[in-house]
């Protein structure tokens, strides 16, 4: 999602091709995301990206429904949630503090003394996450745009001004490459001789179940305040999660059956549902830069190498706003002065920070 939504905007004044090593767009995480847009979720970068990109995602009619979200605290957990709810307030004056009461008419399964209340974002909202990837790849041809499937990078070298990229398919040459690839991106980077940034995949495992005798529809997204388990409810059913961050190399993930036992032995716990066997059990990376925020900024040590990278469990509710300063930056613009209202900072985002220096020259 990071590189087509940034291949649309830089389309507008340059000329783009995409290299894709899947056989289709979003095959990975893009295609796996639970769908929810959440501004107090990640932090306080990733929360200044989300709401920056909240207006791109409304005009473009990518929010499916209004779905909520509710942190939820066990009896133990009032200090926690009464944390969370000062934090979170001070950003989003609609956010609530529930209490245990509250939270059982919202949501069921939770009896009063199941819980200590809960945090609630009313306006967190589900993403059509496939129209979001079509509709991008479609407005992208429509503007010349060249998109190649099937494609992996080999190799990356200098090209005089510019950089020469060998693929299993040929060889192009370009002013610049834009490392997008998620969470082969730091593969990528050492294709063109460079160490790696720390980029850390980590999986995510999730499963569809039921909860007999209730209408779930209109369920908010549930998460332990903890990140122990998430519920989201997804075409009158349920998606589980352990919310597990696992560390894994760049792969195509498949769950675990451990992390699906232990994530509804958490839900039943917490609920008193009986879950039994659940379905359609899949897996996904999440791919974090080791101080949790994106990556976005030019690479020291090789001009015109890019990196849009590390957008962690927030790349489709944060790409918008990327998309535009990773334009802005390629053009030596400063960063554009709403996502900077919001406090995007271009030193926050930038990789220098994860780039050792060896007697004031950068190491490779």
């Amino acid at each position: 999602m990071a590189g087509l939504t940034a291949a649309l905007a830089l389309q507008e004044w340059a000329s783009v091709t995409v290299i894709e090593r899947e056989s289709q767009l979003g095959y990975h995480a893009s295609g796996r995301s639970a769908a929810l847009f959440s501004e107090s979720y990640g932090n306080a970068m990733v929360r200044a990206l989300s709401r920056a990109s909240r207006e791109a995602l409304e005009t473009g009619g990518y929010f499916e429904h209004k779905r909520a979200a509710l942190h939820f605290g066990g009896p133990d957990d009032g200090e926690a949630i009464d944390r969370f709810a000062l934090e979170a307030q001070a950003l989003l004056p609609t956010i609530r503090r529930l209490s245990a009461a509250e939270v059982g008419k919202l949501v069921p399964v939770f009896g009063e003394r199941m819980t200590c209340g809960g945090v609630y974002e009313p306006d967190a909202m589900d993403i059509d996450t496939g129209k979001i990837v079509q509709e991008s790849a479609s407005a992208f041809r429509a503007l010349g745009g060249q998109i190649r499937t099937g494609e992996e990078v080999v190799r990356i070298e200098p090209d005089g001004e510019g950089l020469r990229v060998e693929t299993t398919a040929g060889v192009y040459e370009t002013d610049t490459v834009v490392n997008a690839a998620g969470a082969w991106a730091d593969v990528v980077a050492e294709r063109a001789g460079l160490t790696g940034i720390g980029l850390a995949p980590k999986r995510r495992t999730a499963f569809i179940f039921d909860a007999p005798g209730h209408d779930v529809r209109n369920w908010p997204l549930v998460v332990d305040i903890h990140e122990r388990f998430y519920f989201k409810p997804d075409a009158g059913r349920l998606i589980g999660s352990l919310a597990d961050e696992t560390d894994s190399p760049p792969c195509d993930a498949y769950p675990e059956d451990i992390d699906v036992a232990i994530a509804v032995d958490r839900i039943e716990q917490a609920t008193g549902l009986s879950i039994g066997r659940p379905q359609s059990p899949w897996a996904g990376l999440r791919t974090f830069a080791p101080d949790g925020t994106p990556v976005a900024g030019a690479d020291p040590r090789l001009p015109r190498f890019f990196w849009l990278a590390g957008q962690g469990g927030y790349g489709f509710q944060v790409s918008f706003a990327l998309a535009r300063l990773t334009s802005a930056l390629l053009r030596d613009a400063a960063v554009p002065g709403d996502l900077a209202a919001f406090g995007v900072e271009r030193e926050a985002l930038a990789p220098d920070r994860f780039i050792a220096t060896e007697g004031g020259r950068q190491a490779g």
